[in-house]
């Protein structure tokens, strides 16, 4: 079974990259962050085409998110435990399913925007949903990941230079304590495991020639419970789908198991 996690950037403009991706790396389930659409919007019939059936949670702001499978799609839950509101609004960032036997969710953390900002604290309000909703998800005992974009680099070797960082989110103590409390919960970030080599970014800015020089960062995770990380048998970032005209600035995340 193949799963992938991949932040488009806005499906409309990623669209024919993603049909040809899709096409190519043939994922059983993708999550997808990052939509800029409403669900009215999306594009449904277009990934049918391709033989994926479609879960989505969008608004048509920066955010949204979606589950796409081929191996079925049930138990659709939209929206975390607890989720909180940020400016009375209950932002559509975690969307879960249950596919071919894996219980999935794709998130889109919020960025943070600034350590002391009114945003970062919202960042965390929304971590500890999202470790409710796992705690909550895992009692299950089947395959289960929640898979996305997460805005937090695990470790300073995930940011290309730590020392561009010192002022920033993504890498601070209290963000990197909720990716504790989700390992606390039984989940494994599954990447680091099974990759061959070092450094494996999943996030390059347009600005500054970022992707050319490799000036990146791994913010775009994979977490397992033990059925999900010990079934993992190969996992990489789609570097290649970064590059060219009309890419999004986050590559593909792919995961393949044997359940």
């Amino acid at each position: 079974m193949r799963i992938a996690t991949w932040n488009v950037n806005s499906i409309t403009a990623r669209l024919p990259r993603l049909q040809a991706w899709l096409a190519a790396a043939q994922p059983d389930v993708l999550c997808l962050q990052e939509l800029k659409c409403g669900d009215e919007a999306f594009p449904r019939d277009e990934l049918a085409e391709l033989g994926y059936d479609v879960a989505c949670h969008g608004s048509g702001r920066w955010n949204g998110v979606a589950v796409l499978s081929r191996v079925g799609i049930d138990d659709v839950t939209r929206g975390l435990v607890d989720q909180p509101a940020y400016e009375d609004v209950v932002e559509p960032r975690a969307i879960g399913a249950t596919c071919g036997g894996v219980r999935v969710w794709s998130v889109y953390v919020p960025n943070g925007r600034e350590p002391g900002h009114a945003h970062y604290a919202y960042k965390l309000r929304w971590l500890e949903a999202l470790h409710a909703t796992v705690l909550a998800e895992a009692a299950a005992g089947r395959p289960f990941a929640v898979l996305g974009d997460f805005n937090i680099a695990p470790t300073d070797d995930d940011v290309w230079d730590i020392a561009r960082f010192a002022e920033s989110t993504h890498v601070t103590e209290p963000e990197r304590k909720a990716l504790a409390m989700l390992r606390d919960a039984g989940l494994t970030d599954v990447l680091p495991r099974a990759l061959k080599y070092d450094r494996p970014y999943t996030y390059w800015d347009y600005r500054q020639l970022a992707f050319p020089k490799n000036n990146g960062m791994r913010i775009d995770l994979v977490y397992g419970n033990d059925a999900f990380a010990g079934a993992v048998t190969d996992a990489y970032a789609d570097r290649e789908e970064r590059k060219g005209k009309g890419a999004s600035d986050h590559a593909p995340v792919v995961v393949d198991l044997t359940l």
